[in-house]
């Protein structure tokens, strides 16, 4: 390494209605569940969305199912995908990094071990400074590397939002609200579906798009699940969580305008591709991705032979 290793012991219109929006959201009307969503219902990021959308609809031409769908493409990969491509290039850092981890972890525990008997440490004080000095130690090596795990979630922390206030502004528009802008955007989406679900503003009775959602949701969390057949009892419990709200979707979605319901379908699908993409060799030389232990050069056969193994070969 370039860096030597670290100490291990005992170191001490829609323009203006936006400013309007944002003068409004400074005050919340009430701490209650319906006044904090009138609330963000208002807001100047949701009016943005409304602007936004209503601009590339405006801007193309396409009918408003496709603005849709393509709003929900270009958000995914205009704004989400270079995080997507980051945040693979700081897991693969920390990978690399654990061995020389556990190396000082072994060092470090034979240091603490000697430094005990020397000044009568007890197990609980050793333990005490090995958990102390690891925690730095791992630490240093994060600033080394660049690489702290929290810098990891700045994806979640960006898509969430966009995710919400997007959805937010497409039901005010489906809704209709007093402001004469949003009503005419409602008559348009009445009329802008396609296919089964023709008038976006009512939720699609077929269920068609929902069950795809759950099902697509589904497909994502199995193909994260199955970069590692045998899981830690935490993963195992986190990805049982998500199947459960990837379930629990489908009622939802099937009670929102279909508008919403769309979106979400577009920005899965996007969201799944993306997935792929990132285990692509090629794409992630292209990244600059490091390359670690865990990659593969035949991602996706491994992907079709992990899934048949765990479901179709199970005793």
């Amino acid at each position: 390494p370039c860096w030597p290793p670290p100490r291990l012991l005992l170191s001490p219109g829609w323009g203006s209605r936006a400013g309007a929006a944002a003068a409004a959201a400074s005050s919340l009307p009430s701490a209650s569940p319906g006044g904090l969503y009138e609330a963000l219902a208002q807001s100047a990021p949701v009016y943005w969305a409304e602007s936004g959308l209503a601009a590339l609809q405006a801007g193309t031409g396409l009918p408003w199912w496709l603005s849709i769908v393509c709003a929900g493409a270009a958000l995914r990969t205009g704004l989400t995908l270079p995080l997507a491509a980051h945040q693979g290039h700081l897991l693969a850092k920390l990978e690399n990094l654990q061995p020389e981890i556990e190396n000082l972890a072994k060092r470090l525990r034979y240091e603490v071990s000697i430094r005990g008997k020397q000044l009568g440490w007890s197990e609980k004080v050793a333990r005490f400074h090995f958990r102390k000095n690891m925690g730095r130690i791992v630490s240093e090596l994060y600033i080394r590397d660049n690489c702290h795990p929290f810098k990891a979630s700045l994806l979640m922390w960006i898509q969430i939002p966009v995710w919400v206030f997007v959805s937010i502004a497409l039901r005010n528009c489906s809704v209709g609200a007093a402001d004469s802008e949003v009503l005419a955007v409602q008559e348009q989406l009445s009329t802008g579906g396609t296919l089964w679900f023709t008038d976006l503003t009512v939720p699609d009775t077929t269920w068609i798009l929902p069950v795809s959602l759950g099902l697509l949701n589904l497909l994502i969390v199995e193909i994260f699940a199955l970069r590692k057949l045998e899981l830690s009892r935490f993963q195992k419990y986190i990805t049982n969580f998500i199947r459960g709200l990837s379930i629990l979707m489908i009622p939802i979605a099937a009670t929102v305008p279909s508008s919403m319901a769309l979106y979400w379908l577009s920005s899965s699908f996007m969201g799944l591709s993306h997935n792929l993409l990132l285990r692509s060799p090629t794409f992630r030389r292209l990244c600059h991705i490091p390359r670690t232990k865990s990659d593969s050069d035949t991602p996706y056969r491994d992907i079709v032979s992990a899934f048949y193994t765990k479901y179709f070969l199970k005793k």
